[in-house]
């Protein structure tokens, strides 16, 4: 059991670390964390890891009790060769056993944190993704802002150069009333200085 985790782990390692495209990438990840039966799963596989750390301690205490009892047997000189090939064996298999398991154990952390920071390098793409089209978007704006205020401040000028023409315009039509109706007062009091009829006046 501990040696096809240990491959499934290193398989599963090996298709994450994989140079996939962005799309599939995110659509893998999304279906691994949010798949109903992936995370029935991951919990049965949290079980048997726990099983598989039992299994780890036992064949820690089994390499070190094995290693006592070749000191002893080394210190006290029995030289029995199948008492030293016994020790030698279950001191292999204990160590095996410890290997196994403990790389097992690690390449599962390894295996979990790995998922996690590509799940949050996903996550941080898709944000930056968002963040880079409202920014193009509010440049757009802003450009289109611009245009609108420089083309108010043109119709302002128009505007005012349009009422100060209209100002000169009023200002010069009432200096013609002025200096018609003064030409008018002249021209009456020169008739009448005269003895003349003005016309002027008739109408």
């Amino acid at each position: 059991m501990t040696f096809f985790l240990l491959a499934a782990e290193m398989v599963t390692f090996c298709i994450l670390v994989f140079p996939l495209p962005y799309t599939i990438r995110k659509r893998l990840f999304r279906f691994l964390s949010e798949n109903f039966i992936v995370a029935k799963i991951a919990y049965g596989l949290k079980i048997s890891f726990i099983f598989v750390g039992i299994l780890f301690l036992d064949a820690l205490q089994r390499m070190f009790r094995v290693a006592a009892e070749a000191d002893i047997i080394k210190h006290e000189g029995m030289k029995d060769v199948r008492t030293e090939s016994s020790v030698a064996a279950r001191k292999f298999y204990a160590q095996r056993n410890m290997y196994l398991t403990g790389f097992c154990l690690f390449l599962s952390l390894v295996l979990t944190r790995t998922f996690y920071i590509l799940l949050d390098l996903i996550h941080t793409q898709e944000e930056y993704a968002k963040l880079k089209k409202a920014t193009a978007n509010s440049s757009k704006n802003t450009v289109v802002l611009e245009d609108q205020a420089k083309q108010i401040e043109d119709l302002k000028k128009k505007l005012a150069e349009s009422e100060a023409k209209s100002r000169d315009f009023e200002t010069l039509k009432k200096q013609a009333t002025q200096q018609a109706a003064e030409y008018d007062r002249l021209a009456t009091e020169f008739n009448k200085s005269n003895g003349l009829v003005s016309d002027k006046k008739a109408d």
